[in-house]
């Protein structure tokens, strides 16, 4: 029986958690789906990332009302993934939605194609689609640094360098010392480098260290708490990176094919990190975004729901 495309055949339901990391910062996660994280200041709640549909964003807002009744005022996209942003009409008393400018760019230049090759990859994440009122676009960008205060409370949203996307960005709460990264870290999940610049993750992974975190919410996996469990997760983020990119670069270099790349890279990766949640999904594109990037393409190439269908046929077989 021929294996399903990406996550089509995972349709079983996660554990939801619901675990404070700092004081009034907490963090919405289900064992390697989509994590959103919540910020709770004197005045108001920011949250970054939204979920993938306004159904499942309501999950998200129920585990906000058991802990306070202060207002959500701030959307932060931490990049343009459908998984992370479509939810975002569920926060309709919202006064800003808030992004890089480079993700902007992204939702305009790839986010249709993006919507529509994520919800075939893995239609459990998009639970309620009819729900989605279209694309979601920031009200507010910046470019390296925007700060926010939720009364006396101060958020740092920056954007440290290109890594999981070229627009990534990661909110940097100090009274608490606590890191909201968004996919550009995880914790016992793969990462999906389809949209990747391996080489400036690696350095943006560094820039997140250099904060010293005592707690940080990954993008996927259990929330982190502690400087030695967070350093351990960008240390195994890097790992992974290297791990992909090393093998493939390698293949292309000898001028071999996708194919070769891909079994250079899972000879590399399955011992280490087979457990890990969504890797065999994300390993396919994995690979192809490394080999692209070897061969010197500096702007990952557009996923559409039919380049999908083509690189899994000739990788899956």
């Amino acid at each position: 029986m021929a294996k399903k495309f990406a996550s089509q055949g995972d349709m079983t339901e996660k554990k939801i958690s619901f675990s404070e990391v700092g004081r009034d910062i907490w963090a919405f996660t289900a064992e390697g789906d989509p994590n959103t994280g919540v910020v709770i200041g004197d005045d108001s709640v920011l949250i970054v990332d939204t979920q993938a549909t306004p159904l499942m964003a309501q999950k998200v807002i129920e585990k906000i009302r058991s802990v306070t009744d202060k207002p959500i005022k701030y959307v932060v996209l931490s990049h343009y993934h459908a998984v992370r942003v479509l939810g975002a009409s569920a926060y309709s008393q919202a006064s800003e939605i808030i992004a890089s400018s480079l993700c902007n760019a992204m939702i305009h230049e790839r986010g249709a194609e993006d919507w529509q090759s994520e919800f075939t990859r893995f239609p459990r994440l998009f639970q309620g689609h009819e729900t989605i009122k279209g694309l979601t676009f920031p009200t507010l960008t910046f470019d390296k640094k925007m700060t926010l205060y939720l009364g006396k409370r101060r958020v740092d949203l920056l954007h440290l360098g290109r890594a999981h996307t070229a627009g990534d960005i990661v909110a940097w709460v100090p009274d608490e010392r606590v890191m909201l990264s968004g996919d550009i870290v995880e914790y016992r999940s793969a990462c999906y480098c389809g949209d990747a610049h391996f080489h400036d993750w690696r350095n943006t992974l560094q820039a997140i260290a250099e904060f010293s975190p005592l707690s940080l919410v990954p993008g996927r996996g259990d929330a982190l708490t502690g400087e030695a469990k967070v350093q351990k997760a960008i240390d195994c983020t890097d790992d992974f990176l290297i791990s992909t990119y090393r093998p493939a670069a390698q293949i292309a270099a000898k001028g071999g094919d996708l194919q070769e790349a891909f079994a250079a890279v899972r000879n590399a990766c399955d011992n280490k990190f087979k457990d890990y949640a969504i890797y065999e999904h994300c390993l396919p594109f994995n690979v192809a975004r490394a080999y692209d990037e070897a061969l010197g393409m500096d702007t990952p190439r557009i996923w559409t729901e039919q380049r999908d269908a083509q690189m899994w046929e000739s990788l899956q077989g």
